[in-house]
């Protein structure tokens, strides 16, 4: 059977998983890209190194975003955000965003923009990162969409 999720299974899709694929585009060429991301009932944020993704988004901030629960070819949720890119300048944002990262995926291998953007509550007013200083951004999200097939 192919469905559509509820919002509550929505909700759930996105709470339960940490990998996303971002889509943006420039006017000339798609690209979609795998992000790690953290969901807070509101926003998708994300983070990532200067380069493409970040210069397209920045140009065009109409985002698509989906994330996907593959058991089987038959056996599988998937969601579908659409909304807009917004860059976080605020260090306390930044620095709140970053600990919500650390949290939810200390178990994990991450990627060298999280492991470089760790800092204590003290560091706030002097928000360094090192030469990889991430760029982290959220999702304003203004759609959604969920589908399923369940044999």
């Amino acid at each position: 059977m192919i469905g559509q999720l509820t919002n509550e299974e929505i909700e759930e899709v996105l709470r339960s998983n940490l990998l996303g694929r971002i889509g943006c585009s420039n006017g000339k060429k798609i690209y979609v890209v795998p992000v790690n991301y953290v969901y807070d009932g509101r926003y998708v944020f994300a983070h990532s190194r200067e380069g493409l993704k970040i210069d397209m988004m920045r140009d065009n901030p109409g985002v698509c975003f989906e994330v996907d629960e593959v058991q089987n070819f038959t056996n599988w949720r998937s969601v579908v955000l659409w909304g807009v890119y917004q860059e976080l300048t605020d260090e306390r944002s930044r620095y709140n965003v970053m600990k919500a990262f650390t949290e939810r995926m200390i178990h994990i291998k991450t990627s060298i923009t999280t492991q470089s953007a760790g800092v204590s509550e003290a560091d706030i007013n002097n928000f360094q990162y090192s030469s990889t200083k991430p760029v982290i951004y959220r999702i304003v999200i203004n759609e959604r969409s969920g589908r399923f097939e369940k044999q």
